[in-house]
């Protein structure tokens, strides 16, 4: 089983965002993963990764969907 991180830009209020992200990747994949952790940070990031490796990064892929993050967990899994 695999850890997820969803690390955030504190500063720049993306916690929201984040705790979205959170909250679908439980509903989608709960049974999958071992732990899912949100890690707070600044300087604009938001990054979600997949025992380390990341699948999305803000500042490499722009705008974000929610489904489509779900699906590269998923992917990545």
């Amino acid at each position: 089983m695999s850890t997820v991180a969803i690390e955030y830009c504190v500063p720049c209020g993306f916690r929201d965002r984040a705790l979205a992200v959170q909250k679908a990747i439980l509903n989608g994949l709960e049974g999958e993963i071992d732990e899912l952790r949100l890690v707070m940070g600044d300087h604009g990031v938001f990054r979600v990764s997949v025992d380390g490796d990341p699948v999305y990064d803000k500042d490499e892929d722009g705008d974000y969907d929610v489904d489509d993050l779900v699906r590269s967990v998923r992917d990545a899994l």
